[in-house]
């Protein structure tokens, strides 16, 4: 698969799930730094694709609404091992943190709190997300940004959205990355990405679904009360907008649920604040908002196909979305005009992904001279001594809530 292989040639959607359900299970930090551990997962251990690929699939998943690293992770999994492995890919990497924050609402409905030891623990998987991410960085640089042209376009799209720092920034680096590589890196065949699986029939398929969904989900805020397929929509049209990550995520629900008495914001922030200790995607905080809006005499099966429901709704959209995208994504990899173009988007992600470590990775996670010493050894860790992510996540945290 590193050479661009036959897809499945490691094992099919059972490798697929496997592979992302330990993903799940230690993907500490959010979004980006997801990226980080894909990276280090895919293209360095088990060469599934190639960096410049992968790099690909960062960029394509950043310009499209929706939970990017879940995008990616289903990309993968879709290149790898067909719609069975796309669909497995997600399955595992959404799974965990999905039943640990449908369970919490469960238990704990409509109870908000925290403690020193929560607290420290988050903090320990911010600082987690400090060494991944600047791993990922590193790496990723060194083969896409290999020369001067594409590191002046890595370097000027991290500029621009340090400089500018509003939300929709990040897309535009990677437009002007692509108009300066398309330009300053003529010839260079590091941009190509390899072959889809997903055929025109299927994606136009998914483009279709899409809009009839959006479609209904727009008749359906129109109902009455607070039912389920009103709930539904609220939750697939919140993840149909989504630009920029998990993060953004958070005013379009409040917005949508608590001025309509879904739930209050105690219930609301409890979530959001447990989610942020979770591995996995941040779009699992539908899960836990699902159960909370379930009635309140309903017993747990009702909770639980509440919060089914609510997962569902949220991560759908994104995935027609890109199922949608990837050929012509593929299209533009196999056309020599394009060439110069995709590298210069893959160096702006490098770029993109440098600014994010900075703000607000750096930023809201260093907040003490000691972090910089944890996150530095755990940096090490994973580029000098190559130590198992997992193994940097516990000694990480422990270190964390020993020094706090």
């Amino acid at each position: 698969m590193a050479a661009g292989g036959q897809r499945g040639a490691a094992g099919g959607a059972g490798a697929c799930f496997g592979v992302a359900l330990r993903l799940g299970l230690t993907s500490f930090g959010g979004p980006v730094a997801h990226i980080g551990y894909f990276e280090r997962c895919y293209v360095e251990q088990r060469q599934w694709l190639l960096r410049a690929d992968f790099s690909g699939l960062v960029a394509l998943c950043q310009m499209v609404p929706g939970p990017a690293s879940s995008q990616l992770g289903y990309l993968i999994g879709f290149r790898h091992a067909g719609w069975r492995g796309g669909l497995a890919a997600w399955a595992g990497f959404t799974l965990p943190s999905a039943l640990l924050m449908g369970l919490l609402a469960i238990a704990l409905r409509h109870h908000a709190g925290g403690s020193p030891l929560r607290d420290s623990l988050v903090h320990g998987f911010n600082l987690v997300a400090v060494a991944v991410v600047a791993q990922a960085v590193i790496s990723m640089a060194r083969s896409l940004c290999s020369d001067a042209p594409r590191a002046l376009i890595g370097l000027g799209a991290m500029v621009l959205i340090m400089a500018i720092g509003a939300a929709w920034i990040s897309l535009a680096a990677v437009g002007a990355g692509a108009l300066a590589g398309s330009v300053m890196c003529k010839g260079s065949l590091s941009g190509a990405v390899a072959n889809a699986p997903i055929a025109r029939t299927l994606a136009l398929g998914a483009m279709v679904l899409f809009a009839l969904l959006m479609a209904l989900a727009l008749l359906a805020g129109l109902l009455p009360g607070h039912g389920l397929v009103r709930m539904a929509a609220i939750f697939y049209r919140s993840g149909a907008m989504v630009f920029g990550g998990g993060h953004v995520v958070l005013p379009l629900l409040r917005d949508a649920l608590v001025p309509g008495h879904w739930v209050d914001d105690p219930a609301f922030l409890t979530g959001y604040g447990a989610v942020q200790a979770m591995p996995g995607p941040l779009f699992t905080l539908s899960a836990y908002l699902g159960a909370a809006c379930a009635p309140l005499a309903a017993g747990w099966p009702t909770a639980a196909a509440y919060a089914l429901v609510a997962l569902v709704a949220m991560f759908l959209p994104g995935l027609l979305i890109v199922t949608c995208a990837l050929p012509l994504w593929q299209w533009l990899g196999h056309h020599p005009r394009a060439q110069a173009a995709l590298a210069g988007i893959n160096a702006a992600v490098v770029g993109v992904l440098a600014a994010a470590w900075v703000n607000p990775v750096a930023r809201t996670s260093l907040l003490h001279p000691r972090d910089g010493v944890i996150a530095l050894i755990g940096l090490v860790a994973l580029l000098r001594w190559r130590t198992p992510p997992i193994l940097v996540v516990g000694l990480t945290v422990l270190a964390t809530v020993i020094a706090g």
